[in-house]
């Protein structure tokens, strides 16, 4: 029986999932040490490996490949320019993981990983055309076409976060330009405008008590009818939908998976996306399903690992 490694490296936690060809058969999760330029990270990595695998005795399984999900742009042939949560720049770190294990290596961007893992074993499943969307801090984002990940030129295909959805908004992005889609439908675009309409707007909200808003507050509100949550998630979701259905034109997805903190707001994120999304189609009135992803945090290892399934040197 083959083997396969997945590897989920975050800018604080690294998760290391060992799976066969259908199933985890185990997880690890290790501190993300960035210090000193990150030049730990892959040295923990391997070490966690090689205990796992070379110093069992485990006839049944044959160890094939590690598939690797990292936050940032990488490119076709695995050069990182610049990495900027793991402190890294101009590296190859499969080339680096492979000397360390001796096994091969393949790297990606940890959302276009995550959504091959939602593709193999969650919210995806069945489809052979999606597109994930996280909303957290940021929107990120990642594509998958017939099965294959999007990576474009530089490993910046599928960052619709970036995508700019709203003419009116005076601040400006971390991007450095205005009306992206990160600004507003993000956690934190959520409760910046809830937080405007709650000045702009009289109607009474359970949100007026709190001391300090969050996205989760405001979402858990909106489920139970708060008029101003709800206002503010309608609001912000349309700014998704358009992006969504823009993105549609272009790649025609079976499926947009919702992930992220906000998704666990749950159907009822979905049902409003899915409705705000009707007012941008009219070539085809045959929308995208909207679904909720299953994985949560460990999209990221189903889908390292699935790439490491479909390694070819």
């Amino acid at each position: 029986m083959k083997g396969y490694i997945g590897v989920d490296i975050g800018g604080t936690t690294t998760k290391i999932g060992f799976f066969d060809e259908k199933q985890l058969l185990k997880k690890i999760e290790i501190q993300t040490r960035t210090a000193d330029g990150g030049k730990y990270i892959l040295e923990d990595v391997a070490v966690v490996i090689q205990k796992t695998i070379f110093h069992q005795n485990d006839s049944e399984i044959e160890w094939s490949s590690v598939g690797v999900g990292l936050p940032g742009p990488v490119n076709a042939d695995g050069y990182m320019k610049c990495c900027v949560n793991l402190n890294w720049k101009d590296c190859y770190p499969a080339k680096e993981l492979e000397r360390l294990i001796s096994l091969p290596v393949i790297v990606g961007n940890d959302a276009n990983v995550a959504a091959l893992g939602e593709q193999w074993k969650g919210a995806g499943q069945g489809y052979d055309n999606l597109i994930l969307v996280t909303l957290g801090t940021g929107v990120g984002s990642g594509i998958i076409l017939n099965g294959v990940i999007v990576n474009g030129r530089s490993g910046l295909a599928g960052e619709i976060g970036h995508i700019s959805v709203n003419p009116d908004e005076k601040e400006m992005c971390n991007c450095g330009n205005r009306g992206c889609l990160d600004q507003v439908a993000s956690a934190t675009g959520i409760v910046r405008y809830t937080q405007k309409f709650l000045k702009q707007y009289t109607e009474d909200s359970c949100l007026r008590k709190e001391k300090q808003l969050t996205a989760e507050i405001i979402c858990n509100a909106a489920r139970k009818g708060d008029v101003i949550s709800v206002q503010s998630i309608h609001y912000c979701m349309r700014f998704l939908a358009k992006a969504l259905a823009a993105v549609s034109h272009v790649i025609e997805p079976d499926v947009c998976v919702i992930g992220g903190g906000v998704s666990k707001m749950g159907e009822s994120l979905s049902k409003i996306i899915y409705e705000e999304l009707r007012d941008f189609f009219y070539l085809n009135k045959e929308y995208p399903e909207v679904k909720i992803a299953q994985l949560g945090n460990d999209a990221g290892i189903y889908g390292a690992a699935k790439m490491a399934q479909l390694y070819k040197e």
